[in-house]
This record gives structure tokens, sequence and C-alpha cells, in this order.
């Protein structure tokens, strides 16, 4: 195979899974391992693929951008819903549930509305705000801190509220999932606050569309190991898949309409 036709397979390959390993691109491809690498190498300096330790990915932005909320609530919309859709699943009456500050979590908190004798407890203003409705028999608990451009409440006031909190369940929304740096986030204040959310609860449940696989954030909340379950869709690549099987307790994927 000549070297356009190979690289042209890669960025396809990155394209589709979002990271992959340079001995399945040479298995895939027939080649060498050194092969490989020379066609990441070039595809990296034109900046079609981004080179990372073993493989390759989908060129990210940087790993301390962090896109408003306004922004993020209109990408990859069908997606969160489906997923808030199979997590509301996992909550019944009676439970005290954490939902971080995130636009999949906020998805979540419009399907549990409804719910009857239930504690969400939060550091996301806009996820209160869902349970101000006058149909709403939800109770809120809502951190103090800072607020950050995703609309989270972090710094010592927010995490300073958790060490006194227990949860049956935390849902956690994270900016990026890698198989190395494991759940990440692009601010340091709001991985701080992640953390101290994990520390309160009994399960842990990570809400991620498959187009956080691959992306870096600055900051690592959690590794993959430490969460019990995550939810994503069906569009999550096969690499993805085989090591979020392996790491993490138990992985759903859900259907999207129009998929």
């Amino acid at each position: 195979m000549l070297a356009d036709a190979r690289r042209t397979e890669i960025v396809s390959a990155v394209t589709r899974e979002r990271v992959v390993r340079v001995s399945d691109l040479a298995d895939l491809l027939g080649v060498s391992l050194v092969t490989v690498r020379r066609d990441i190498e070039a595809l990296n300096d034109a900046g079609l693929v981004q080179k990372i330790h073993g493989g390759a990915k989908v060129p990210g932005a940087a790993g301390t951008h962090e896109p408003g909320f306004e922004l993020k609530s209109t990408q990859g919309t069908a997606e969160k819903q489906a997923i808030a859709r199979e997590a509301v699943k996992l909550v019944s009456d009676g439970m005290a549930i954490g939902l971080s500050a995130g636009t999949t979590t906020w998805a979540l908190a419009k399907e549990l509305v409804g719910k009857k004798n239930l504690t969400v407890v939060t550091n996301s203003m806009r996820i209160a705000d869902v349970f101000a409705s006058p149909r709403s028999q939800v109770a809120v608990i809502l951190t103090g801190g800072e607020r950050t451009p995703s609309d989270a409440l972090v710094g010592p006031i927010a995490t300073a509220s958790m060490r006194q909190l227990h949860l049956d369940v935390l849902f956690l929304g994270v900016h990026g999932v890698d198989g190395v740096a494991g759940f990440t986030t692009p601010n340091l204040l709001e991985s701080e606050m992640n953390r101290a959310l994990i520390g309160a609860a009994r399960t842990v449940v990570v809400l991620a569309d498959h187009s956080k696989w691959g992306t870096v954030g600055i900051s690592t909340i959690a590794a993959l190991e430490e969460v019990d379950e995550v939810i994503s869709d069906e569009l999550l690549g096969t690499e993805a898949r085989r090591t979020l099987r392996e790491r993490v307790g138990t992985l759903r994927l859900v259907s999207v309409p129009g998929q």
C-alpha cells in the first residue's frame, strides 16, 4: 500500500475511533510498527491527527480550554438526552444523589423533575434552577463557591460543603475520557470539586457521549478504575469500548435516534 493510501486509512481510523494504537494500525494496514509510526509523525506534522504515546488521536483543543455552558448545551443534544434517559433508570424515590455541573447532567436533571422524595446535591446553578419548577418535589442542596465558565461552583467553600454529606449515587459529567489520563477536566478547581463529590458517593456513574473519548483536559478527576459505571452512546469506538469494559465496572451504551 502506498504512503498516501496508508495515511488516508489512518486518518479514517482515527476519525472513527478517536484514539487508535500503533499495533492495531499495523495489523489493519499489514505494515510494520516503524512504518505506522512514520506515517503518524507525518500526519501529526500536517495537523490531521495528534500523536500520543503508543498511537494517535483526533486533534483536540488545548487542555485548559473550557467552552461555556451555552455552547456546550447545543452540542450532541440527542446523545445527551439518550444518556440521561438511561441514567434516570438508576434513580429511585428516596435517594440522595449528586449531579456534577455539566450539560449531560443538566439533561438528567430535567428527567428527574417528576421524582418524589428525592434529594439532589449539586454544584450547578443551572441544575438547581431545573428543580425550581412548581411541579418538582425534589429537595435541592446547592453548594456555595466561585463560578466557572461551565457554570460550576468550585473552590474551598464548595469542597468543604461535601465533607459531611453522603450520596447514594453520583452522576458525573466530564470534559474528556482517556485510557491513560482517565476522566479529565480543563479546570483545576472543578477537578478538585468533582473529587470531593466522588468521595461522598457510594456509587459513581460517569455520563459521557462518544465525543469525549480521546479528549484530555489538564486535570484528572479520577482514573478509569475509580468509577463504577459509564453510560455512553453506540457511536463509541471499538478501542474505547474495549478499554472501558476492561477497566470500568460496567459500560452501558445507548442507541440514539437517527444514528
